[in-house]
């Protein structure tokens, strides 16, 4: 299949050679349409100075087409049984180096020494993870172009109305958008649902300023612990506060104490945790 493209029985034959079936737990759902990949290339704008980090490399359709556009391709395959088949794939290919392993496993330093990007089809069980993975690393990546579930992406890109903790987690890190929606006939074997093509700019600097992210983030997940709940049970519940102090933190603030988690843009959710981290005027005494 070197050079040549992939379809749906192009890549059930490729598969029977090497007797491997796909494995539904590793979310093996192999990307074959030349269209979405070129979109993909399209939206990562490549250049012979990138670095690009692959996660799940496949059958290798991808894999070429970044090889062609970028200097160096490191393409992460969980699935030993895809290593000969990749080797095979992108046979004298310099620009690739197949590594085999885990990438949640793998810390990005450990792979690159400088900029890179990461550019993939992720597989849909552990896409939260991932992108977590990189934009939480120390050695972050420029730019994220990824394939996952249309619904996740709709909730990564969603506003202050209907936003949700994966939301905050991505938008405080990067700039995210939608390249294109993907059919479940793009890959094989064919997903139960549809796709779409992620990108996600990461920010030089963060869009809120923000003493200890750590803290930011417990906030975060406290409010959306119990999203259906209002934000001045759910922070009370999930920081241990009591409630009068979550609600003079939300007054002070300008937020409606009866708000609920996904109202909050990411501006309100780092003045609601500077506010949380003042001291409790209540607790302030008089000392002699």
């Amino acid at each position: 299949m070197n050079g040549a493209e992939f379809t749906a029985s192009s890549a059930g034959r490729l598969l029977r050679q090497f007797d491997i079936k796909p494995l539904r737990g590793l979310g093996q759902n192999f990307l074959i349409s030349e269209g979405v990949v070129r979109r993909i290339i399209d939206a990562a704008d490549l250049s012979e100075q990138d670095v690009v980090i692959e996660v799940g490399a496949g059958l290798g359709t991808l894999t070429r087409h970044l090889a062609q556009q970028a200097g160096q391709v490191i393409a992460l395959e969980l699935d030993q049984r895809l290593l000969p088949l990749l080797h095979q794939t992108l046979a004298n290919n310099s620009r690739v180096e197949i590594v085999h392993g885990d990438v949640l496993a793998i810390q990005p330093e450990d792979l690159v020494s400088g900029p890179y990007k990461v550019v993939a089809n992720l597989p849909y069980y552990i896409t939260s993870a991932v992108l977590r993975h990189f934009l939480e690393a120390r050695a972050k990546p420029s730019r994220m172009v990824v394939t996952v579930q249309k619904e996740v992406v709709e909730r990564i890109t969603a506003g202050p109305g209907q936003m949700s903790l994966l939301a905050v987690s991505v938008q405080f890190y990067g700039h995210p958008s939608v390249v294109t929606k993907v059919p479940p006939g793009a890959f094989y074997p064919s997903p139960q649902v549809h796709s779409a093509v992620l990108r996600i700019d990461l920010h030089e600097r963060a869009p809120v300023e923000v003493e200890d992210v750590k803290r930011f983030f417990d906030v975060v997940r406290a409010g959306f612990a119990q999203r259906r709940k209002q934000l001045r049970n759910s922070l009370s519940q999930g920081l241990d506060l009591p409630v009068r102090r979550v609600v003079d933190a939300l007054h002070r603030c300008g937020i409606d104490e009866k708000q609920r988690p996904q109202e909050l843009s990411i501006e309100q959710w780092a003045l609601l945790c500077q506010g949380l981290s003042e001291p409790d005027p209540d607790d302030q005494g008089v000392h002699s």
